[in-house]
């Protein structure tokens, strides 16, 4: 189906599949990409995970993820450097040029939200040109504000561009992430900044359903079961010139029990009907 052409299944939405399940599925659903995860990349073996993609005719559309950069003590900065050099070898072996990244929550026992923030433009001005010689992108993923605390202390799709803004557009972008950025009431003109700016690195989208579950990241769901209007914010995304990947990144548990092959029926309808940009 042409309307799927630009549809990838991140890999987080079937996470009980093993990534050659998941490369499969893909295949046989008609889904022309996926984003991988590291820990399933890590279960297959990197060579072989950027062979089965290949193989298959699958795109890459992005690897999650790098991040978690606020750590406090010299070793553990040290520790979370080496493992985003890693993180950006590994997505450019993949055949990726987007590296999602996650910045990190406040560190334990801290209170200094400022301060967490200058430790993540600190670390990325350190990565940035290490992922520019890679050709991969750091795609800075602002999180809803819930998440501030523990994942990442980075809220608002502004807050995202002004971290990016030192640094050149091809070496740091910004993820729009439908879930976490939706409620915020500057987003059709930080959307529409990033556009100016060349700084739209990823596309993903799920719903804001509720009730919230005891734990709030296992709270998204497929598009069109909740509140979001996907087709405006589709249509702020496509204004600012993003033509490339939309990418469906669901945490929930009650679809992770779900069979795959039927997750990947029910998105791929939901996003010809909720998302998928008219021709």
């Amino acid at each position: 189906m042409t309307g799927l052409s630009r549809l990838s299944l991140n890999q987080i939405t079937t996470k009980r599949w093993s990534l050659p399940e998941a490369v499969q599925g893909c295949v046989d659903a008609g889904i022309p990409a996926i984003g991988l995860w590291r820990d399933k990349v890590a279960e297959t073996g990197l060579a072989r995970s950027a062979k089965l993609c290949r193989d298959a005719g699958l795109a890459v559309s992005s690897l999650c993820r790098g991040g978690f950069l606020t750590a406090a003590g010299p070793e553990e900065r040290r520790a979370a450097l080496a493992d985003n050099l890693r993180a950006i070898e590994e997505a450019a072996e993949l055949g990726t040029d987007t590296l999602v990244m996650v910045v990190g929550g406040l560190p334990d026992g801290s209170r200094d939200l400022p301060g967490a923030r200058r430790a993540v433009a600190d670390m990325i001005a350190e990565l940035a040109p290490h992922a520019e010689d890679f050709r991969v992108r750091l795609a800075l993923e602002p999180l809803h504000p819930m998440f501030c605390a523990d994942r990442a202390v980075v809220s608002t799709l502004g807050q995202a561009l002004d971290l990016a803004a030192p640094h050149p557009a091809a070496q740091v972008g910004v993820v729009v992430d439908s879930y976490h950025v939706w409620w915020d009431p500057q987003l059709p003109e930080q959307i529409a900044r990033a556009g100016r700016e060349g700084r739209i690195a990823s596309y993903q989208v799920c719903d804001w359903t509720l009730p919230l579950p005891a734990d709030a990241l296992l709270g998204r769901g497929h598009v069109g079961d909740g509140h979001i209007d996907f087709r405006t914010l589709t249509d702020h995304v496509t204004a600012a010139g993003w033509t490339g990947w939309i990418e469906v990144e669901i945490f929930n548990q009650l679809i992770w029990d779900t069979p795959g092959e039927q997750t990947l029926r029910t998105l791929a309808e939901r996003h010809l009907t909720h998302v998928a940009p008219a021709a």
